[in-house]
């Protein structure tokens, strides 16, 4: 169905009016407790605007077959009954409804009677429907039916939707209801430029339509998009509905579905701006987002205060505005300082083992990850947010890493102690290779069909001593020993010391597997001096030079006593 085949605008529930067939293929009237949220949701609000979804109709004649939102249209006719039999002085509903189902429909909702009610499980439905409201009603009776008229008539609004008398309303339906794929904000944004009632010539609304398929396009871009946005459930039916959410001031997580479209009926309607205004300010704001993309410094600081959770983009959009591009390079600065700075500690205080000191190293490595990135010197890298964030359509978890577990604890069953110790071998055979009685014992454990935990427990020590440069503890958790790692590679990797990761560390990077550039560097002894490098350890020269590194890089937001308090490097 083209946009230009419908009318879409608001409509002040007390403008409603004509006749209105509810379709067979509908099923009947089942609202319960929603008549009571309904009312009470209005009442609330009092005299501030109140939006309803929409109201998808077809007219043929003078009559109005509704596809979609009968529940709500019944409920509304059902108020208005009351609202009049109560006091003449309020009218009638000015529409009628008829269910094809039903011959007598009409007259029953005019005439509500429990009699009636009884023969049919649709009648019985509304009657109960009718019952909640005068039971709502009565709590303030006079108050409440002079304000709830009001409120209809002043306030309150639905979104109407009118296809052509050609369009195949039962597929319509289909989609909006059976396959659950509702009308989305963007959807009826854009119907709001190329509908019938916009106005708008012919060839502009093409020029729009190509141009909102280009932005859409773009925004399909992984990179792009995961440099936006940390939503990995696919929350967006259609991604241009981010740069809408940013215009209307609205994010992803707002309560009504709606928001955004009601935003921009606003901007149309109230605040008088004309669709010229209002298309120019949704492709300026997408080209202000690709501005950021294809920026190299934009892109990492903006992409980490998102990724950390720091921020969502609307708050960074909105701050932004009416700043300079310098001065917005220095609140994004200050957003990053302020955003790894310890209030009384050093990060050589924090521990693996506290939760919160965990969330607080996570962030400054990820911050030394995409810093270290965007430092090298011809700008060709760009750290990938898209991998970071999304994998195999599925959100990517990640964990701190010992480097080196030089103290392992005991894993559970005899299938993980017969793995644990394949992965050591062979950095066993390299480092300990004359060692030939422990490579015996280890194989012969292996080629053992059971294995005792004793057993286990004394090979597991003098596996983690043979692979261990030094027996010191004190450094074990703390960021000196701890790098960014995929949650499921940390699983597969975990207890094991230094040479076995670096070894299956190559392996995934080897297969394709996105490994974090500073833990890739790390594994490599990239941080390391040559003069000091012992291959198959973790030794003390490696942890200082790796804490050095994080220093020199984090510079421009913190001071090396933050990050080591009075460690000597």
């Amino acid at each position: 169905m083209a946009e230009n085949e419908i009318v879409l605008e608001t409509k002040l529930v007390g403008d409603i009016e004509g006749n209105f067939f509810i379709p067979s293929y509908q099923r009947g009237y089942r609202w319960d407790i929603e008549v009571i949220r309904l009312l009470d949701d209005i009442y609330a609000n009092k005299e501030n605007n109140y939006c309803l979804q929409p109201i998808v109709v077809k007219k043929k004649n003078d009559v109005y077959e509704v596809v979609d939102g009968q529940q709500r249209l019944t409920t509304l006719y059902l108020i208005y009954q009351f609202m009049s039999k109560e006091n003449s002085f309020f009218p009638k509903p000015k529409f009628s409804i008829t269910y094809e189902t039903r011959k007598n429909s009409a007259q029953f909702l005019q005439n509500i009677n429990m009699e009636e009610a009884e023969k049919y499980i649709d009648y019985w439905f509304i009657a109960k429907a009718y019952r909640n409201i005068e039971n709502w009603f009565r709590q303030d009776l006079q108050m409440r039916v002079m304000k709830m008229f009001e409120y209809l008539k002043q306030n309150v609004k639905i979104i109407w939707y009118e296809v052509l008398d050609n369009t195949d309303a039962i597929a319509l339906f289909s989609r909006l209801n059976i396959g659950k794929i509702p009308l989305t904000s963007s959807e009826l944004v854009k119907a709001m430029f190329l509908s019938r009632a916009s106005n708008i010539d012919r060839e502009k609304q093409d020029e729009i339509s190509l141009q909102w398929d280009e932005i859409e396009r773009e925004l399909h871009n992984d990179a792009f998009w995961y440099f936006l946005t940390n939503d990995t459930k696919q929350s967006y039916s259609t991604r241009i509905d981010l740069v809408l959410d940013l215009i209307a001031g609205e994010n992803a997580n707002s309560r009504d579905v709606y928001a955004t479209f009601f935003a921009f009926d606003k901007m149309l309607h109230e605040d008088k701006k004309t669709w010229q205004e209002v298309w120019q300010e949704i492709v300026q704001t997408f080209l202000v987002l690709k501005d950021w993309f294809e920026d190299h410094e934009l892109y990492h600081k903006i992409g980490y205060l998102i990724a950390a959770d720091v921020h969502p983009l609307y708050k960074i959009f909105n701050s932004s505005r009416n700043l300079t591009k310098d001065q917005f390079k220095d609140f994004l600065n200050k957003e990053i300082r302020e955003s790894v700075i310890l209030s009384q500690k050093s990060y050589i205080d924090l521990s693996y083992e506290n939760q919160t000191d965990c969330k607080s190293i996570s962030r400054l490595l990820l911050l030394f990850n995409v810093e270290s990135v965007r430092c090298i010197d011809d700008c060709a890298q760009r750290f990938p947010f898209d991998k970071f964030k999304y994998h195999n359509k599925q959100k990517v978890m990640w964990s701190l890493e010992h480097i080196h577990a030089q103290h392992s604890k005991i894993p559970q069953d005899e299938k993980l102690w017969k793995g644990w110790l394949s992965l050591q071998l062979p950095s066993v055979k390299t480092v300990a290779a004359d060692n030939i009685k422990l490579i015996e014992e280890i194989e012969q454990a292996l080629a053992l069909p059971h294995i005792s935990r004793s057993k286990f427990e004394d090979l597991q020590q003098i596996i983690c001593n043979v692979l261990s440069v030094d027996q010191s503890v004190e450094y074990l958790h703390s960021i000196f020993n701890l790098a960014l790692l995929n949650m499921a590679d940390n699983a597969a990797l975990n207890n094991s010391t230094f040479d076995v990761k670096r070894n299956e560390i190559i392996k995934m990077d080897k297969k394709g597997q996105y490994i974090p550039f500073c833990t890739k560097m790390v594994f490599l002894k990239y941080y390391s001096a040559s003069n000091e490098t012992q291959l198959h350890f973790w030794t003390d020269a490696d942890r200082k030079a790796y804490v050095k590194a994080i220093c020199s890089v984090l510079s421009p937001y913190l001071k090396e006593a933050e990050i080591i308090g009075g460690e000597v490097l």
